[in-house]
C-alpha cells in the first residue's frame, strides 16, 4: 500500500487532502494540517509552506523533522525497528504482563465490520478513563472503519474473552512500515493485561512479515500526558528522536506569543476536558519550544539518554552555552 491509497481513506471520511513536494497532509482540525503518512520525516522549504497557506488557507501545519533540521520542538516517534520480536525483547515484568494476557484473553485478526460495531463502545471507556473528550460520535467511528473495507493494507485485531471483544488495535501497512492507527482496551480488562497480550502479538506476527521493516506505534501527542507513551516503551518500542514543526500562518503568527500560551492555559484550567482548548494549547507550546535551540529545550524523558550523545557533539562554544564541560 501507498500514501495514495492513505489519502483516499481519508478524503471517504470528509477529510480535505493535499499533496506537496515534500508530502501530503489532511485537515486533521479544521484549518489544521497534518502531514502524513505519519512516520515520515520532511523537510519542506519555506516556499512549498508558503504557497500551501496560499492554497489553503490553513491556519496552522504540523509535520515531522529530523533532528538536524533547524527549526522545531525536540520530540519522538514511538518505533519498533528491529529484524524480529519475541519475549526476550522486554523486561521481567512486560513478560510476564504478556503471558498472563495470553492466558485471559484470545489475540487474532478481526473484520473491522467487528470494530465499527462493537469498538466504539471500547473508545467510549478508554476516553473517560483517559479524562479525554471525544470529538467524534459513534457515526464518525463506524465511518472511519467501513472506509477501509475495501482498501488494501488496512487491518483489525482484537482481545477476546469469552467471544466478547474486550481490546481492539487498527494498523495499516504503508510501503514497508506497519502503522498502529489506534488502540482501546475496556477498563474491566486492564487487570487481565489483555493490551499486553495484543500489543505484542500483533508486533510480533507483523515483523514476522518479509515486506515490513519496521512499526510505528505512535507521534508524540501534542496534549496527553508524559506518561501516556510509557506502555510503548515498555512494550520493547524506542524513542527515536526527531523535531516535531507547528508552523502558523505569517497573519497568525503576529498573536503566537507567551501572553496567547497563558491566556490557552488559563482557559484550559476553566475546562480541562475540552479537546479543541488541549490542541490548542498544545499547538502553541510546541511551536513556542522549537523556536528555542535544541540544547535550551526541555526533552522527553524518554530522550534523556539520547540528549547526552547529542550534546556532546556540539562544537565547544556551543558546548559553553549549554553548561557542559
Amino acid at each position: 500500500m501507498d500514501a495514495e491509497i492513505f489519502g483516499e481513506w481519508l478524503r471517504r471520511q470528509g477529510y480535505r487532502v493535499e499533496k506537496t513536494p515534500s508530502s501530503y497532509w489532511y485537515d486533521a482540525s479544521p484549518r489544521v494540517y497534518q502531514a502524513f503518512p505519519y512516520h515520515w520525516m520532511i523537510q519542506p522549504s519555506e516556499e512549498e509552506l508558503s504557497g500551501f497557506f496560499r492554497k489553503t488557507r490553513a491556519l496552522a501545519l504540523r509535520y515531522s523533522a529530523p533532528l538536524d533540521h533547524p527549526v522545531g520542538c525536540i520530540s519522538y516517534h514511538a518505533v519498533y525497528d528491529q529484524p524480529s520480536y519475541n519475549l526476550e525483547n522486554l523486561d521481567r515484568r512486560s513478560r510476564q504482563n504478556v503471558r498472563a494476557g495470553l492466558k485471559n484473553c484470545r489475540v487474532e485478526p478481526v473484520s473491522l465490520d467487528l470494530l465499527a460495531e462493537e469498538g466504539w463502545a471500547l473508545e467510549v471507556d478508554t476516553a473517560k478513563r483517559q479524562g479525554r473528550r471525544l470529538m467524534t460520535d459513534q457515526a464518525d467511528w463506524e465511518r472511519r472503519y467501513k472506509s477501509a473495507a475495501d482498501l488494501q493494507g488496512f487491518e483489525g485485531w482484537g482481545a477476546l474473552v469469552d467471544g466478547r471483544l474486550v481490546a481492539s488495535l487498527f494498523s495499516v501497512q504503508i510501503d514497508d512500515c506497519c502503522q498502529l492507527i489506534s488502540q482501546q482496551c475496556h477498563r474491566d480488562f486492564l487487570g487481565a493485561r489483555v493490551n499486553n497480550a495484543l500489543s505484542f502479538v500483533v508486533t510480533q506476527t507483523v515483523l514476522s512479515r518479509p515486506a515490513i521493516r519496521s512499526i510505528f506505534y505512535t507521534l508524540q501527542s501534542l496534549d496527553a500526558p508524559p506518561n501516556v507513551d510509557e506502555f510503548k516503551f515498555r512494550m520493547g518500542y524506542t524513542a527515536k528522536a526527531l523535531r516535531q514543526r507547528i508552523v502558523f500562518h505569517p497573519w497568525v503568527r503576529l498573536f503566537m506569543n507567551g501572553l496567547t500560551h497563558k491566556i490557552l492555559l488559563r482557559l484550559l484550567r476553566r475546562d480541562p476536558e475540552n479537546p479543541r482548548l488541549s490542541k490548542a494549547e498544545g499547538l502553541l507550546r510546541f511551536y513556542l519550544r522549537g523556536e528555542m535551540p535544541l540544547w535550551k529545550q526541555a526533552w522527553p524523558e524518554c530522550l534523556e539518554e539520547q540528549k547526552a550523545r547529542w550534546l556532546g557533539k556540539l562544537n565547544p562554544i556551543e558546548q559553553s552555552q549549554t553548561g557542559i564541560r
